[in-house]
């Protein structure tokens, strides 16, 4: 069985969350409890109602279903759909797909990195930006193609992204 220990990742302060958010993860708890094969679809549930799903919430989720831990730890780490760190309000997508790649993406992506001060797959401290590298957009006529909560931003040159992010207030 894997250990508190073994679990990586930031300690979450159980003041993080409001009181009306751990009474909503309880009764996604309590109202699946006793369904078989219930431990994905709570997890979707409370990542939706929490935004992520840190290691604290992983030990309700487990003691709640009478699951391991490790069973909870591998479901949340297998699906790429699943975080465990805090998501920022805004999700940034630079696609470095061929298309993308060869025409700047790279670029974009470093120049990113350098306003938010994340690296890909990161949060900036104040949770306005969580900054993610994609394979294709599905926009490659359009490319370089940043991506910002589903709007899609194309030809994009590393001196028009200050303006872009400013559209995320």
């Amino acid at each position: 069985m894997l250990k508190e220990a073994e679990i990586s990742g930031k300690q979450t302060d159980p003041e993080e969350f409001s009181g009306e958010k751990m009474a909503a993860v309880d009764a996604v708890i309590n109202n699946n409890r006793l369904k078989p094969g219930a431990l994905i679809p709570v997890l979707e549930e409370v990542q939706e109602i929490l935004g992520y799903i840190p290691k604290s919430i992983q030990k309700k989720v487990a003691h709640g279903l009478g699951v391991p831990l490790s069973e909870v730890w591998g479901v949340v780490t297998f699906y790429s759909f699943f975080t465990t760190t805090p998501r920022g309000r805004h999700t940034v997508r630079c696609c470095l797909g061929t298309a993308c790649y060869v025409r700047g993406g790279k670029r974009n992506l470093e120049k990113l990195s350098a306003l938010l001060h994340v690296e890909p797959g990161e949060t900036t401290e104040d949770r306005r930006f969580s900054l993610e590298t994609v394979r294709c957009l599905g926009a490659c006529a359009l490319a370089p193609v940043v991506a910002a909560d589903g709007e899609t931003f194309a030809q994009v040159k590393p001196m028009k992204l200050p303006e872009i992010l400013d559209i995320f207030k």
